[in-house]
Formats: C-alpha cells, sequence, structure tokens
C-alpha cells in the first residue's frame, strides 16, 4: 500500500482555472500560486512570528489523512487551503495557546502553539511527521478534527467537491510534437539482452515497415518521429497482433505505451465496428487501467495520436474530475476507455460502463497498482460478472518490474501468455549519470540550491517522499529566485494539470513531486533527477531516475544520501550502479552497509517447462532479418 499518496482518490473542491486566484503566503513572503507554481509575493500581510497561516483564498495547500471510498486510509492527504501548523498524533493533535496566524476562508483551527487559522479549505496540518485530516476537512490542530473525516468538537466546514472538466486537446496534431524524440544513443538499444518464455512465441519484427501494422497506422508512426522499433515493441507487437495474452516487463522509458496502443488500433481498423453504447452504458472494446491520473492522460493522448484520422474514438476518464462531464463523454462512444481504478469501478458499479463488448483489458505499471493497493480493483474487476472470461479475451500487462504477487494475478487472469523480459529487469538505464552525495538532512536544502544554481535553465524533477514537503520544498527553491511549482495526491486536479503544463512549457524549470506523482510521466527534455529524498525501494529509485534518459537519450540523476534514513538501500545502490557500469563511491560499496534481499522481480514463475522458452537473442534477430 502506497502510504503518501492518496492518487485516485477524488479531492475536495477548487474553482476552475479561470476562478483561481490567490493562493497562500508563506513565512518567507512566497505565494503558492494556486497551481501555476509558486512566485514571490509583493508583500506579507501576516504577522511578524513566525506562522503558517497567514493568508489564503481558495487555492494554496493543505495535508493529512484522506479515506477513499471505501473507507480506507491512504497517508497523508489534504484538500486545497491554506496553512495552520499543529503538533498532531493523528488522533487530533493537542491544544496549546500562542498566537494567532493570519485568517483564511473557511480553514480548520491549528497552529504552532495553537497557531492560526489555516486559511483555504481545512488547513494546513503538519509536524513533519503526521498531519492527518480527514475527507470532510474538519478543525484541525488544537481543536482536533478527528480521523478519517470526522468532525472536531467544533465542527469544521463540509467541502464541495471539485466539478473540474478537463481542457480538451484542441488540435490533436499537437501531439505529433509534444513526444520524447529519440536519442544519440537509440541504436544502442539494440544491444539490450531480451528473453522470451511461454509456448509458440512469435519472431520478433524489425522494422515498423514490415510489421504488419496498417499504412494509416504507419503514417502516424512516422509523423510521430518513431524511425525504429524499440526492444519491447519489436516482440510485443507481432505477440499481440497473434492474439496471446503477454505479460511485459522492460525498463521504464522503453515504448510501452506505443508497444500495446498500436497493435490494438490496428485490430480494431481492421474490425471497423463502430463504438457501442446501450442503455446509457458504454461498451468499450478495449480498457486500459493505469494507476495514476496523470499516467492514464498521457495514455490517452498516445492512443488518439495513434488514431488520427481514424474512426477509433479514445476516452479517459480518471478521479479529481466531473462524473457528469466523463460520463457524457464515453457514452458519446468510445472503442478505447482509459481508467484509473477507482473512477473505473465507480462507472461500472454505477452502470455506465459494461465488458460485454470487451475483447482487451491492458494492465499498465502493474507493480505500482501493487503497491498503491489497487490490485484488489484490478482483480474486482477482471471478476465482474460482464467480463469476457479468461482466453475469451485478450490480457495483456506491462510495467518496468514484476514481482511475484503481480506474476500470480497473471497466472490466475492470463491464458498460456507470453513472458518478455527486456533488459536486466529492475536495473537502470545506462544513459543516465548517477551521481551520489553523503548529505544530512539539515545540509539538503543548501545543496540543492547549489546543484540547481550551476545550470539554472535545466529543466529538473525533484522528488521528496512526502506531499507537504513537496510544498515546502518548492516554496523554499522560489524564495531563492528558482521558479519552481510542485505536483501531489493532494493538489486538486486542476492543479496537478496546470503544475504539469507549467513544467512542461518551461514556465517553471523545477518541478517537485512525489514519487506516485510522476510514476510513468513522459516529460519532454527532463534533463535532470533530483533524488531530495531517496525512496525506500531500489525499484522506486529506478523509475524515479527513469524519468530522464528516455529512449536513447542522456540524463542525469543525483541523490542525496542519508546515512540515517537511507543506509539499507546501499547495497542495491551499489548494484545498480554496477549493472549501469558507472562508478560507485567507496562510502557506498563499503560491505558495512547492510542490504535488502533482492528486490529485482521480472523471472517467468511458471518455471523450467516455461523459462526455456525461445531463443530470441540480438544473435537470432539479426538472422531473421534475412528471410
Amino acid at each position: 500500500m502506497c502510504d503518501d499518496d492518496d492518487w485516485d482518490t477524488p479531492t475536495s473542491s477548487a474553482p476552475a482555472f479561470s476562478e483561481q486566484r490567490g493562493g497562500v503566503i508563506s513565512e518567507g513572503g512566497c505565494k503558492f500560486s494556486s497551481g501555476r507554481g509558486f512566485v514571490p509575493a509583493e508583500r506579507n500581510d501576516g504577522p511578524s512570528f513566525d506562522s503558517w497561516g497567514d493568508s489564503s483564498n481558495d487555492n494554496g495547500y493543505t495535508n493529512g489523512r484522506k479515506r477513499d471510498d471505501g473507507g480506507n486510509e491512504w497517508g497523508d492527504s489534504g484538500g486545497g487551503g491554506g496553512f495552520s501548523w499543529e503538533n498532531n498524533d493523528d488522533s487530533g493533535g493537542g491544544r496549546g495557546r500562542g498566537g494567532r496566524g493570519g485568517r483564511g476562508r473557511g480553514g480548520g483551527r491549528g497552529g504552532f502553539d495553537r497557531g492560526g487559522r489555516g486559511g483555504g479549505r481545512g488547513g494546513f496540518r503538519n509536524d513533519f511527521e503526521n498531519g492527518d485530516r480527514g475527507e470532510r476537512g474538519g478543525r484541525g490542530g488544537g481543536r482536533g478534527g478527528g480521523r478519517d473525516g470526522d468532525r472536531g468538537d467544533g465542527g469544521g466546514e463540509e467541502k464541495k467537491r471539485e466539478f473540474y472538466i478537463p481542457p480538451e486537446v484542441e488540435n490533436v496534431e499537437d501531439l505529433f510534437t509534444s513526444g520524447i524524440t529519440t536519442g544519440v544513443n537509440f541504436m544502442k538499444l539494440d544491444e539490450i539482452e531480451v528473453k522470451v518464455t511461454g509456448n509458440d512465441a512469435p519472431p520478433p519484427i524489425t522494422s515498423f515497415e514490415t510489421s504488419g501494422l496498417r499504412p494509416h497506422l504507419l503514417e502516424n508512426v512516422k509523423k510521430s518521429g518513431y524511425t525504429k522499433p524499440t526492444a519491447i515493441q519489436k516482440y510485443a507487437i507481432p505477440v499481440i497482433l497473434s492474439g496471446r495474452d503477454l505479460m511485459s516487463c522492460a525498463q521504464t522509458g522503453s515504448g510501452k505505451t506505443a508497444a500495446f496502443m498500436l497493435p490494438i488500433i490496428h485490430n480494431l481498423l481492421s474490425d471497423k465496428n463502430p463504438p457501442n453504447t446501450e442503455n446509457n452504458c458504454a461498451q468499450p472494446v478495449v480498457v486500459i487501467m493505469s494507476p495514476t491520473r496523470e499516467l492514464a492522460i498521457q495514455i490517452a493522448d498516445q492512443g488518439k495520436k495513434f488514431a488520427y484520422n481514424s474512426t477509433v474514438k479514445v476516452a479517459v476518464i480518471y478521479g479529481g474530475t466531473s462524473t457528469n462531464h466523463q460520463r457524457g463523454r464515453i457514452l458519446g462512444g468510445c472503442h478505447i476507455l482509459v481508467a484509473t481504478p477507482g473512477r473505473l469501478k465507480d462507472f461500472v458499479n454505477r452502470g455506465n460502463v459494461s465488458f460485454n463488448s470487451l475483447k482487451y483489458f491492458v494492465l499498465d505499471e502493474a507493480d505500482r497498482m501493487l503497491d498503491m493497493g489497487f490490485l484488489g480493483d484490478v482483480e474486482e474487476m477482471l471478476s465482474h460478472q460482464s467480463m469476457p472470461a479468461t482466453g475469451e479475451r485478450q490480457t495483456l500487462m506491462f510495467s518496468a518490474t514484476f514481482p511475484e504477487e503481480v506474476q500470480q494475478l497473471a497466472g490466475k487472469f492470463l491464458l498460456n501468455y507470453i513472458f518478455i523480459a527486456v533488459g536486466i529487469v529492475g536495473s537502470a538505464c545506462t544513459d543516465v549519470e548517477q551521481k551520489f552525495f553523503q548529505v544530512s538532512k539539515f545540509d539538503k536544502r543548501s545543496k540543492l540550491v547549489s546543484i540547481l544554481e550551476k545550470a539554472p535553465n535545466e529543466r529538473t524533477l525533484i522528488f521528496v517522499e512526502t506531499k507537504r514537503n513537496a510544498d515546502f520544498l518548492a516554496t523554499f527553491l522560489s524564495e531563492q529566485n528558482i521558479q519552481s511549482t510542485s505536483i501531489h495526491g493532494d493538489r486538486y486536479q486542476s492543479e496537478r494539470e496546470k503544475a504539469l503544463l507549467d513544467f512542461k512549457t518551461g514556465h517553471r524549470k523545477v518541478l517537485v513531486a512525489t514519487g506516485v506523482a510522476a510514476r510513468g510521466l513522459d516529460i519532454k527534455d527532463v534533463q535532470h533527477v533530483i533524488n531530495y529524498d531517496l525512496p525506500k525501494s531500489i525499484d522506486e529509485y529506478v523509475h524515479r531516475i527513469g524519468r530522464t534518459g528516455r529512449v536513447g537519450n542522456k540524463g542525469k540523476a543525483t541523490s542525496f544520501f542519508d546515512e540515517d534514513q537511507d543506509r539499507n538501500l546501499a547495497s542495491d545502490l551499489a548494484k545498480i550502479l554496477s549493472q549501469a557500469k558507472q562508478e560507485i563511491p567507496e562510502w557506498l560499496g563499503s560491505k558495512s552497509y547492510g542490504g535488502s534481499a533482492d528486490q529485482f522481480g521480472g523471472r517467468d514463475i511458471r518455471g523450467d517447462d516455461f523459462g526455456r522458452g525461445q531463443d530470441f537473442s540480438n544473435a537470432a534477430v539479426q538472422e531473421e532479418e534475412v528471410w
């Protein structure tokens, strides 16, 4: 279970883009500008003592604990209001007396020694360790809003939902130029080892032109800047075209989305069936499940790009947006439905989506589904009464790692599947230059500023472990005149999309994110990834640094190693560096550090009968090219 981000649970209300204004004024005079990043404020009207409850409008930031629809707790989460600082203990916090901060709109009580009234909706409750709040955002701090959304003894303003309608893609042709182009090391991807297991696996393709894909698709592939298929595309496309179930494990940034989207759209175009809608219920032919909203949007955009100027319709549904708007979109007809687990489950239970016409079920980022606790939702959807039985649908699973729990799920819901492992499963891309600094938690901020000031024009993605730290760090960087914004699960959906847009367009050079927030995102020209806080698992480290150095482009990753916090990761980090043929710092390679057990899931657990499979080594590929 992911213990920081409730990434797919719908959040509370926030004004639409056009209505956003104001923000939260921090103690340093920085303004949280409602999803547009953080910019210096002209003045600070708050009191002279340190207070995070200064002034706010509707949008700033909150933190706390929130629930999903099933009552499960999802770690530190909040709505969209100002700040109230408190010493919180998960049970309502303690009372204290002290000065009062500024007053915002509808905020919750709380504060440092009672502190000020937090602005916005619910206040920012934080003690650097907890910071819990309920979904309804009752009073925080000294008045102690209870856990899981219960009101405190003083009541609290119940929050409204955000009726956010995301903007539509005005010109699909713009999507052809927004993707990452191949880099100088793209040809080296041919050297990656590929292991294929399973009975009667079809041979890989050697080019898009000889893949058997329809000419219309090939034209869109060319417009996308794709000149040669990546390793996963070479092997996965023929498997999907042949109708086989597939489990694929490949390095992040290797082109997995196109690997499944292209053959699926090819088959849809061949079938020539219109989208089916009956009794106000959409019946998509393809359902693609994604663990995060931003990744769902990205996958849908890829589908729209490849299906451009065809009859294939692509729709996306995810939390934090107007359900009525999304319902209207899918009832207008869709062949391909991309969805996050929570929103798909909701629409299925409401009778707005049925699997009666389904032919393809795709699970992307399967290991993240496991980490975030979504595998139960996946099993529920695959076991739904309208879902075609295993063998009557084509089921595809893609990820960068495949722990045994996910493979056991595959054994239950995939039939006679092909297993493809591209590269060393769980390893980092060799195109990413990895550097490590031994830094205590008290020295991280100054070290970060020093690094960023040396390359002010680099597009930099900074990872932290908690949502509250994402906001704090983005504020701090803005105070140093480093244009920054943040993204995490507590920001309203409108703010999250705005923050990503600002980063993608270069309006903000620095994006501070939690690991879940940026999982799987394909952001063009990310030159530098910084692990301000190292993750707890080596798999997450690989995913993070995989945001740069994609499809043959070079990138760099810098990580701050705090011995007190990160020593258990040391041996795995040394292993990653060794696999990537990079220098291991002497202090990191020291045997005095303990290490976790091998976490690189990716072998085919079906055993020797499948494990030997066919030999599709690079030598075999060269021979096939002359057939």
